[in-house]
């Protein structure tokens, strides 16, 4: 695996699991409810990860867009949807959102790597 997706995955899991390590429901709430909604629905689990790199990609999330990266990458988008997505991201948000669709390539790439 490659060693920026490999940082990357671990350090979320480690602290997802002492954020949700306790007893505040608010916190547990909000993941669950995060998770519920790139669930399958009216909208393919596809779309909404992709409808979730976009937003990140406008909010300048770069954890957010490195995990949408990697689901998109997961649920078998393709580079040329991904590059799409950064288009209209780049619409919605302006030229601010561009250091950002560098490291979204570049996690894109870590991610094809490990499947070569």
């Amino acid at each position: 695996m490659s060693e920026l997706v490999q940082e990357f995955n671990a350090y979320r899991a480690r602290m997802n699991e002492k954020l949700l390590d306790n007893s505040n429901l608010t916190l547990k709430r909000l993941f669950h409810l995060d998770e519920s909604a790139y669930k399958e629905g009216a909208l393919s689990v596809r779309t909404k990860e992709m409808l979730g790199l976009m937003g990140s990609l406008v909010l300048r999330c770069d954890d957010c867009i490195k995990y949408h990266v990697g689901q998109c990458h997961v649920v078998g988008a393709t580079k040329e949807e991904l590059l799409e997505v950064f288009s209209i991201a780049l619409v919605v948000g302006g030229t601010i959102v561009i250091p950002h669709t560098r490291r979204a390539i570049e996690f894109w790439e870590a991610l094809e790597q490990e499947n070569a």
